[in-house]
């Protein structure tokens, strides 16, 4: 392990828990291990099983999140847990810990805020076919919209800065959160590091809780959302254009008429062409409106994570 990681910079790993008893233990044990002057901190979201006493038996700060999901684990975390830096993995044992001083020290040496994790399976089971077209596929529409600075979004794996933690607003309450963390780091202009790390089979015991469909459905109205609300005028003026477009197809022949005949026949068609124009120029102003508050708020966001300490500048 190279200097930079010697500093005295204070290490937080997070690990949001549902019902992962057989595999907690292992992952605190890995982890204390690759990290032994890490703080551990097990966040158990209503498990049903022993998840919370395991981890309590294998030496980790151990917490509890009574509302449901991920994202509500995730948001409870950043606000509770003080520390220079944060490695978040998941309670199942798939994710490699002798790479986390890795992920660290990639993130000390470029001054990173996000460190991702990119999965290379070990084992034919590790990585679902379902799930991997998946991610490739939420990965490339969320690059197409915002930029492309990693190969695995939906990555459990994955290292921030303080400030980065501080700044993060957190609204997904489930796994959608991974986008979420992307989009934010996307948008404030961050500096995003990918490794790749290897990414095992779930152990013997051990049942996943994501769903390829029902999951890829939110997460992809959460992109939706995520663009709607990080780029109003385009949303908005492509809304506007198709409007009039329909507005013109329906008028036309009404205008054409009336420009031969001096009458208007089909006197509904020329409401509603009028009516669809003047909406698409209500919808083409209100991009203009809701970007000027896009633009405010992540301004303040800004302000956020540059208030934020960040004790690796003074390395």
């Amino acid at each position: 392990m190279s200097d930079l990681y010697k500093h005295d910079l204070s290490i937080a790993v997070l690990v949001p828990c549902y019902n992962e008893g057989a595999t907690v233990a292992t992952v605190v044990k890995d982890f204390a291990a690759a990290l032994p002057d890490a703080k551990i901190y097990v966040y158990d979201n209503r498990s049903t099983d022993d998840t919370f006493e395991r981890a309590v038996a294998a030496g980790a700060i151990v917490r509890r999140e009574d509302r449901p999901g991920k994202g509500e684990v995730v948001r409870r975390m950043f606000a509770d847990i003080e520390a220079d830096i944060y490695v978040m993995i998941d309670g199942d044992a798939t994710y490699h810990a002798p790479s986390a001083p890795n992920l660290i020290e990639l993130m000390v040496s470029t001054h990173a805020d996000l460190v991702n994790g990119a999965r290379v399976d070990t084992a034919v089971k590790a990585y679902r076919p379902g799930h991997r077209f998946g991610n490739r596929l939420l990965t490339g529409l969320v690059s197409a919209v915002f930029g492309q600075m990693t190969t695995d979004m939906l990555s459990g794996y994955k290292i921030f800065s303080r400030r980065f933690v501080k700044s993060f607003p957190a609204h997904s309450r489930g796994f959608e959160i991974e986008t979420e963390l992307m989009v934010h780091a996307l948008e404030l202009r961050m500096t995003i590091k990918e490794q790749p790390t290897p990414y095992a089979e779930r152990p013997e015991g051990s049942i996943s809780k994501l769903n390829t469909i029902r999951d890829g459905i939110r997460i992809v109205s959460i992109i939706g959302l995520f663009v709607r609300e990080e780029r109003p005028l385009a949303v908005f003026s492509i809304l506007g254009v198709v409007l009039a477009m329909t507005a013109l197809f329906l008028g036309i022949p009404v205008v054409l008429e009336f420009w031969e005949t001096g009458l208007v026949s089909r006197f509904p068609t020329a409401i509603l062409a009028s009516a669809l124009m003047i909406t698409s120029v209500i919808s083409v102003f209100s991009g203009l409106v809701l970007d000027t508050v896009t633009r405010g708020r992540r301004e303040v966001k800004r302000f956020a994570y540059l208030a934020a300490q960040d004790r690796r500048f003074q390395i």
